[in-house]
C-alpha cells in the first residue's frame, strides 16, 4: 500500500473504526495469485488525481470495468478503502478502478464531482490499458463515493461535456449514498452542518449537488442500496430518490440490506457472495445476453 497522506480527524468513532478496518485489510492482505495491480496511476494534475487498477493477470482487453469511489464525507478517505474488494470484483471477470479525488475543505464541491467526470473519461479513454472495454463501464461507491457515482451517472450534460460517450456507462450501483445534501436547519456541529461549513463551495448549491435533483429523464439503470440500520439521512434520501427514479425511462431498484449499518454495507463486500455482488453479476449476465460481443 502506498504511503497515505495525513487527513483531518474523522468526525466520530464509528468512522474511525471503519477506516482502521479497511486500511488494515489493504495493508495486511496480499493480493491473491492471478490479480495484478497498477497503483497511483495519474488521471489529472493534482496529487489526489490517482487511481489503483486491479485486473486479472490473464485478462484480455475486453473486460467490463467497475469504478468504485471511496467514502469519507468528502473531507476524508483514501482509494485504499476499496482495495479489499479486488478479489471479488476480479472474480466476476471485471477490472476494478479505485480512484482518489480532491477533498474538502481544501477543495469543496463541485471539485470532487469534476474529478469523477475526469476519472471516468480517463478510464474510458485508456480502457485497453486496463484490460477493459470503454463501453462497458459500471459506476459505484460507498457513502460520499456513492453520491459521486450517482452524480456522474445522472448529470448527462456535464458527462457529455467531459467527453463521456452516451451509452458507455451501463449501470450505477451506489452503496449507502447521501443523495440529498439539503437540510433546512442543520444542527450545529452535525454531519448535516458540515455539508454547509466544510463541503459545499456555495450553500445555495445543496440542491445542485444532490443526485435526487437530477433524476428527470434518467437513462442509466440505477440500483440503490442502503443498510437496514443506516443513517436516517441516507435511508430517507435513497427512498425519495428511488421514488423519482421509478418514474424515469431507465430501470431502477432500491435494496435494503438486512441488519447492516452505514459502514457494514461496505465492509460486507469482503464476502464475494454478498447480495450486492449478486446484483452486479446479474447485470453483467443480462448485458452479455444483449451484447454478444461483451465478455
Amino acid at each position: 500500500m502506498s504511503r497515505l497522506s495525513p487527513q483531518p480527524p474523522l468526525p466520530f468513532e464509528a468512522a474511525q473504526a471503519y477506516e482502521e478496518t479497511v486500511l488494515g485489510w489493504a495493508a495486511d492482505a496480499p493480493l491473491p495469485a492471478g490479480i495484478a495491480v497498477a497503483r497511483d496511476r495519474a488521471y489529472g494534475p493534482d496529487p489526489q488525481h490517482r487511481c489503483d487498477v486491479y485486473r486479472s493477470t490473464d485478462a484480455r482487453d475486453d473486460a467490463p470495468i467497475l469504478i468504485f469511489w471511496h467514502g469519507g464525507g468528502w473531507t476524508n478517505g483514501y482509494k485504499e478503502y476499496v482495495a479489499f474488494m479486488a478479489p471479488a470484483v476480479v472474480g466476476l471477470g471485471m477490472v476494478l478502478v479505485a480512484p482518489g479525488y480532491r477533498l474538502a475543505p481544501g477543495h469543496r464541491l463541485p471539485a470532487a464531482f469534476e474529478d469523477g467526470l475526469a476519472l471516468t473519461r480517463h478510464v474510458i479513454t485508456h480502457a485497453a490499458d486496463f484490460g477493459g472495454r470503454g463501453d462497458q463501464i459500471y459506476l459505484a461507491g460507498h457513502s460520499a463515493g456513492a453520491h459521486l457515482a450517482a452524480l456522474v451517472a445522472l448529470r448527462r450534460e456535464e458527462a457529455g461535456g467531459a467527453g463521456i460517450p452516451p451509452g458507455a456507462i451501463r449501470a450505477c450501483l451506489p452503496v449507502s449514498g447521501i443523495m440529498d445534501l439539503h437540510h433546512p436547519d442543520p444542527p450545529a456541529a452535525s454531519l448535516e452542518e458540515r455539508i454547509y461549513s466544510m463541503v459545499l463551495s456555495d450553500a445555495a448549491h445543496d440542491a445542485v449537488m444532490s443526485p435526487l435533483c437530477w433524476t428527470v429523464g434518467n437513462t442509466i439503470p440505477m440500483y440503490l442500496s442502503h443498510g437496514e440500520s443506516d443513517s436516517a439521512r441516507v435511508v430517507h434520501s435513497n427512498r425519495r430518490m428511488a421514488a423519482l427514479l421509478a418514474r424515469q425511462p431507465a430501470p431502477s431498484q432500491l435494496h435494503e440490506e438486512p441488519g447492516l449499518d452505514h459502514f457494514a454495507t461496505h465492509t460486507c463486500l469482503r464476502d464475494p457472495k454478498a447480495a450486492w455482488y449478486q446484483r452486479l453479476a446479474g447485470l453483467l449476465q443480462a448485458h452479455r445476453r444483449l451484447d454478444p460481443s461483451a465478455v
